[in-house]
């Protein structure tokens, strides 16, 4: 299994972006240039990538790329590009969507993160979908899941 290193000398978020940028361009998505710009980055540069693309070209990167791809190269690319908050409340959302497996996503959210970190999503999926997390999470669960549910939703209120 190949593994995926950010080089010692990357080129500016800029360059990035404009690469990105080409890679949209034209008949076709260059998913390969996409690969190559985000695949060697670490989170913290794709962010400032996503910044400058936005400052650049007056478009979300996030929506670019949504508009170029499709099916789970896109899912995949999406879930890369996003911050650990942003990517929970993703996933939270597409859970409360669902009826299979859902709960087990939700679950682990609430389980496995920080009260930092699950304050955090929470911001991130109020300023992305407009609602509120707990109120979408009590919403959308029932059974053992809403007996738990209370416990998760004050760790999600701390």
């Amino acid at each position: 299994m190949a593994t995926l290193k950010v080089p010692t000398q990357t080129p500016s978020a800029a360059e990035d972006a404009e690469q990105l940028h080409k890679a949209f361009q034209g008949w076709g998505t260059n998913e390969a240039l996409i690969i190559s710009v985000l695949a060697h980055r670490n989170a913290a540069q794709r962010k400032l990538i996503r910044e400058i693309y936005n400052e650049t070209y007056g478009e979300d990167l996030l929506k670019a790329l949504d508009k170029e791809l499709s099916s789970d190269f896109e899912r995949s690319v999406l879930l890369w590009t996003l911050t650990p908050a942003e990517r929970d409340a993703y996933l939270a959302n597409e859970a409360t969507k669902r009826f299979t497996l859902s709960n087990w996503v939700l679950m682990e959210i609430a389980c496995t993160r920080s009260s930092r970190d699950l304050f955090a999503a929470k911001q991130a999926y109020h300023a992305r979908y407009k609602k509120s997390l707990e109120e979408d999470v009590a919403y959308h669960t029932s059974g053992d899941f809403r007996k738990v549910h209370p416990s998760a939703s004050k760790s999600l209120v701390n």
